[in-house]
């Protein structure tokens, strides 16, 4: 780490690091990109190529599954050789991916990008993740979060809007896909710029892990296995959002899909502040099981009714577990994990995206199954699965209070004896 990298980490108690700034900017411009044209994938499969519900659905889950052991692999390789080669390289290859979407036609070759968007994602955003946290001081790093969460967010809301106008979902959606594409290898560039300019900072060194020792940090480490087992069924129940509801709303009213997915995105800008600062009160592992039930619940709405005020309603439900259960997910990571291991740990976190690779293909098979006129049932099914992650998150609380107790203890004993 260069000196200028440690003395801007350190002085700077109010802003935060340029390469912070760079990641949140970023974060904007792909998620924009992102928000354009991925959520609205299951519909232009359904509408425009002609694939039956529960092929989307196991399309979709393979993109997921590529990501639960890409994460691992992107996680270990960015304590290993850096986090912005990972980076650059993942977003350069990840926007060929989108090219591939809008001139694909055979159903193999959306299986194979599929994969492929799931992949690169996993490789960037467990590493993105690490850098933020790398060059934020612990104090900043809930704020820093939060501010990358909101950028998430506004091209979340802004997204869907351009490829609506740009007419994605139907048989004009080329234009979406490259200017996505465009956008991703316009972040690259960036990232070559700050690689360039800001040098490696803090929190790698030369103890990197493989993938087989990240195995063997979840299984000794029980919080985090707890706090993963919670996190597989809490991003499971988000998956539905662009996957099992997109098909579920969107085969008939792709206008009032877009609408929540907009009202879910603006739901996160408005409420997220003011939630982070009162769940400062309550433990990160209370916010999560908090999460967990929202999540939940806001499923069941989502399926259950038909009116759009209640919908509406319903995704605010939905939005308030999203937070929770991200956002302080990603603090909660930041303060158990070493900070060499920082990348291990958020690559690890990876794990839990194989309930949404699972989650994603049970919701199209269900789809398939039961018929879109038995919404009710299908998200009932939904919401009891969200629910199984409270049990583990509870479990995860009880384990960290116990540490948190031994170590006041020991720090306590630790102090009298030099005194």
């Amino acid at each position: 780490m260069t000196t200028g990298t440690k003395q801007h980490t350190s002085t700077s108690k109010t802003a935060f690091h340029p390469v912070a700034w760079g990641v949140i900017l970023g974060t904007f411009l792909s998620r924009t990109g992102f928000f354009m044209t991925i959520p609205f994938l299951g519909i232009y499969l359904g509408q425009v190529k002609g694939i039956d519900p529960a092929t989307i659905g196991a399309i979709l889950a393979l993109s997921l599954f590529a990501g639960t052991w890409g994460s691992f692999v992107g996680g270990a390789l960015s304590d290993r050789i850096g986090r912005y080669p990972v980076m650059i390289g993942s977003m350069a290859l990840w926007s060929l991916v989108f090219i591939g979407f809008a001139f694909a036609d055979a159903t193999w070759l959306f299986f194979l990008l599929s994969g492929l968007n799931g992949l690169f994602r996993s490789l960037f955003e467990p590493t993105a993740r690490a850098l933020l946290t790398d060059v934020t001081p612990e104090e900043r790093r809930t704020d820093v979060f939060n501010a990358r969460y909101f950028a998430i967010n506004v091209g979340g809301a802004i997204g869907p809007l351009i490829g609506l106008k740009l007419g994605i979902g139907g048989s004009s959606s080329l234009v979406p896909f490259m200017l996505s594409a465009a956008i991703y290898f316009f972040y690259a560039i960036v990232l070559v710029i700050f690689s360039i300019k800001y040098k490696q900072p803090a929190g790698n060194d030369s103890s990197s892990v493989t993938v087989k020792q990240m195995v063997k940090i979840m299984i000794t480490d029980k919080v985090f296995l707890y706090f993963l087992i919670g996190n597989i069924f809490v991003f499971g129940a988000y998956s539905h959002l662009d996957t099992t509801l997109s098909q579920y709303i969107g085969h008939e009213r792709i206008g009032t899909y877009s609408l929540l997915f907009i009202i879910n995105t603006l739901s996160v800008v408005t409420l997220q502040y003011p939630l982070a600062k009162l769940m400062k009160r309550f433990s990160s592992m209370t916010a999560l099981k908090a999460g967990c039930l929202f999540f939940g619940l806001g499923l069941l709405g989502l399926g259950s009714f038909d009116q759009t005020i209640l919908l509406a309603l319903s995704m605010v439900v939905f939005t308030l577990g999203e937070i929770l259960c991200f956002v302080i997910g990603d603090v909660l990571i930041g303060e158990i994990a070493p900070a060499h291991l920082r990348g291990a740990y958020y690559g690890a976190s990876g794990f839990a995206f194989i309930g949404q690779s699972i989650c994603t293909w049970l919701g199209g098979i269900l789809l398939q199954t039961l018929g879109f006129d038995h919404g009710p049932l299908i998200f009932s099914i939904l919401m009891l699965l969200t629910f199984v992650a409270y049990p583990f998150f509870h479990r995860g609380q009880q384990l960290r209070e116990q540490q948190t107790g031994q170590t006041d203890k020991s720090t306590k004993v630790v102090s009298g004896t030099s005194m």
